[in-house]
């Protein structure tokens, strides 16, 4: 019996709702809902050496930063280009400037990359393990199996997202001390202001990369190639990149992903502005929604032989 007769069985018999002795269906004790918990997803993809190597990676960033900052000069002290301010020249003014910094340096594509990696490779590894369809037979249904694969890698994307800013608070904190957000079109931001302004444009940049999520989930559940998951998610988000520069594509570039990604910096003003990072996650869940449906659909189709 296939792995899509082996589902088809187990939805028959009730064990995708309510079953066990109340029901009278099913395997006494069985519930749909305890298979593949989120502890045990979450235990088994933290103990993976390519989560342990991302994590690391992103903890170093801020620190290869100071040191190119303490070998190359400060940005202050060389001044903008041609007498304007930006969000780099004012890097080593406090630990809140750092670790915004840190962010706008790594949001454009660095951060893509996790994303990309805990989305793409969560069903394609276990495919490409031959271990897919055991977890299938266990009996695991379908729609559960992706549903606590799907929610741990958003939790790892989104820690990923957290960890790179809380290093480089920490680390800027010592290297540039601690006070308030130096705004490059002047003014500043006390110190408490500035924490929150920054967790709101982490919140954006994850929901932002929401659909380099659904793209990489997708594309994990059609190969059984974890790299091709992961690299045809960073590709598209590339290819997404390169559109939003063509200017002769005018409005329609307000309908790409984008065309949005650093609606963030709009918290680092004086007076928080909105309008671009609702316009931007708007744009972002409407796609990731499609792909994650679509993924979801395929899965619950698709025969599974490895």
């Amino acid at each position: 019996m296939s792995v899509t007769e082996t589902d088809a069985a187990i939805d028959a018999s009730g064990a995708t709702g309510a079953s066990g002795p109340e029901s009278g269906t099913g395997a006494p004790g069985y519930r749909a809902r305890r298979t593949l918990p989120l502890r045990v997803e979450a235990v088994r993809q933290l103990r993976r050496r390519r989560t342990l190597f991302m994590g690391g990676a992103l903890a170093v960033l801020p620190f290869v930063l100071i040191a190119a900052f303490a070998i190359g000069g400060s940005p202050s002290s060389r001044g903008g280009g041609g007498g304007r301010i930006t969000l780099m020249d004012t890097a080593t003014a406090s630990a809140a400037n750092f670790a915004a910094t840190s962010l706008f340096v790594s949001a454009g594509f660095l951060l893509v990359i996790p994303v990309a990696l805990f989305c793409g490779d969560t069903v394609a590894s276990e495919a490409s393990w031959s271990s897919l369809r055991y977890l299938l037979a266990a009996p695991v249904p379908r729609a559960r199996l992706l549903w606590s694969k799907l929610v741990v890698a958003l939790g790892f994307s989104l820690a990923a997202m957290v960890l790179l800013p809380l290093v480089a608070l920490a680390a800027g904190a010592v290297a540039y001390g601690w006070g308030p957000l130096q705004l490059p079109t002047g003014g500043a931001l006390d110190a408490s202001t500035a924490i929150s302004r920054l967790a709101l444009a982490v919140a954006f940049v994850f929901v932002s990369q929401l659909v380099t999520a659904g793209l990489a989930f997708w594309l994990s559940t059609r190969t059984d190639a974890p790299l091709g998951a992961v690299g045809g998610a960073v590709g598209l988000t590339i290819v997404g990149n390169v559109l939003d520069a063509v200017t002769a594509l005018g409005s329609w570039r307000a309908f790409l992903p984008a065309h949005w990604q650093f609606a963030w910096a709009d918290a680092l003003q004086p007076e928080l502005e909105w309008g671009g990072m609702v316009k931007g996650a708007s744009v972002s869940v409407a796609y990731a929604l499609i792909l994650f449906a679509l993924a979801f659909r395929g899965f619950s189709r698709k025969d599974v032989v490895s």
